[in-house]
């Protein structure tokens, strides 16, 4: 095992989960409460450069061109350490991100963060992991982080322990017109971050059917998606979004994080479908909506949307790969 001798880049993409992960069976390594299915994003991802050096004294942590402050450092200097580990290694690393997609706004900005920092970090440190290995990493710095390996559709199996929760390709060469377009109502951080949206969504009486039935939801999504079945996929997607968000407004205390803007697009989207047109919409932790189509009728479904949101605010999406380096 050899340290790397120069910077190693890494590049993921952010990805958008058609079943929801949300709730946590163990704090410690990130074990979900339920199986997922993703759509990893062309449009939206992080590049990471990582280099171990001799004469740092701690990780030098530079995010979008500002040094990282010691209190925002401490989730990633956790992931590096887990690599030190794996590393046999004691030495520190200078680490440069670029987030090309609205940092903490519900667009998965942590997904890609960590799937590239884990491979950059573990590459650099002279790890020659697989990709499930890689995946299992990423998940120890965000559980999302695990699909955003893979390209396409993804799914995460849940497990039990460190080794049996991974994620795997469901379909890297999607060769079907899905496409996802990113309604961005708002670029600011959300006030409740998801570690502890879901943590308090666990109070929630509602929960554990919310549990029941995203497992229900994973083998009905995989034949859809397998029979490039818009509809299915969408309204699988659509009610699952909406069961998930179920459990944040019946929590002890009950939170959302729908805005305004939210609650509009969602309207507008059932408007679209009245009129014959075949979309659906999924959101995240957060406020942004994501809406599920195909191709050809991109156009129309923008078409109606302008008068609501401006064109900066509608990003148009499609399958996009897994972790490349740079």
């Amino acid at each position: 095992m050899t340290i790397s001798q120069t910077p190693v880049i890494a590049k993921a993409h952010t990805n958008i989960a058609l079943v929801k992960y949300w709730g946590k069976a163990d704090e410690h390594l990130i074990l979900p409460t339920n199986d997922s299915i993703s759509m990893t994003l062309d449009h939206f991802y992080t590049t990471t450069s990582v280099q171990f050096d001799a004469q740092l004294a701690a990780d030098d942590i530079i995010l979008d061109g500002i040094k990282l402050p010691t209190d925002g450092q401490q989730r990633i200097r956790q992931f590096m350490d887990l690599v030190r580990q794996r590393a046999h290694t004691d030495l520190f690393a200078h680490i440069e991100t670029s987030n090309h997609v609205p940092t903490t706004a519900g667009l998965a900005s942590s997904a890609s963060g960590f799937a590239a920092l884990a491979g950059a970090a573990a590459k650099a440190a002279g790890l020659n992991l697989t990709r499930r290995e890689l995946s299992q990493l990423a998940r120890r710095g965000s559980g999302s982080a695990t699909r955003s390996i893979f390209g396409g559709f993804v799914q995460w199996h849940a497990g039990h322990d460190d080794e049996s929760s991974f994620a795997e390709p469901l379909d890297e060469k999607v060769d079907w017109p899905i496409r996802m377009i990113a309604i961005v109502v708002s670029q600011d951080e959300k006030k409740i971050g998801s570690r502890h949206g879901m943590k308090q969504s666990q109070t929630s009486p509602f929960f554990n059917d919310w549990v029941k039935q995203a497992n229900a939801d994973i083998d009905p999504l995989r034949t859809a998606l397998l029979k490039k079945d818009i509809n299915r996929v969408g309204s699988i997607a659509e009610h699952n979004a909406m069961c998930m968000h179920a459990t944040t407004l019946s929590a002890t205390p009950p939170f959302t994080y729908f805005n305004g803007d939210t609650i509009k697009a969602m309207q507008l989207i059932n408007d679209l479908r009245s009129l014959g047109l075949n979309c659906y919409y999924t959101m995240d932790a957060g406020p942004n909506v994501k809406v599920i189509c195909l191709a050809d009728e991109v156009d129309a479904i923008l078409d109606h949307l302008r008068p609501a949101f401006g064109n900066d605010q509608l990003v148009v999406a499609k399958p996009g790969p897994g972790l490349t380096y740079l």
